[in-house]
C-alpha cells in the first residue's frame, strides 16, 4: 500500500459488501493551491483552499472531503494526490 506521508497512519477496517475487511486510512490535511477535478457534468472544478480530510481505501484512490459539514467530496487516483502534494498544493497534517 502506498503511503501518503511518513506520519503514523490511522488505519481502521470496515466490512465490505462481500463480508471481507477493507483497510481505510484517514489523514487531516489542507488544500494550499490548485487541485482540480472533473465534476459529474464534466466541468473542471477546483477543491477550495482550506481544511480537508483524505481517506484512502486499499491505496487505489483517495477521497478528499471538504466543507463546513463535510458535504463535498471527490475521489482522485493516488497519482494525482501525490502530484498535488509534490507541487505543494496539499499538505498532510498528520
Amino acid at each position: 500500500m502506498l503511503s501518503l506521508s511518513s506520519a503514523a497512519l490511522k488505519a481502521t477496517t470496515a466490512p465490505s459488501s462481500q463480508g471481507r475487511a477493507i483497510a481505510m486510512t484517514t489523514h487531516r490535511g489542507r488544500i494550499t493551491g490548485l487541485v482540480s477535478y472533473r465534476s459529474d457534468t464534466g466541468r473542471e472544478q477546483s477543491i477550495p483552499i482550506g481544511p480537508c480530510l483524505f481517506e484512502s481505501i486499499d491505496g487505489r484512490s483517495v477521497d478528499i472531503v471538504w466543507g463546513a459539514r463535510g458535504q463535498s467530496s471527490v475521489a482522485l487516483p493516488i497519482e494525482e494526490i501525490q502530484a498535488a502534494r509534490d507541487q505543494g498544493h496539499l499538505l498532510l497534517l498528520d
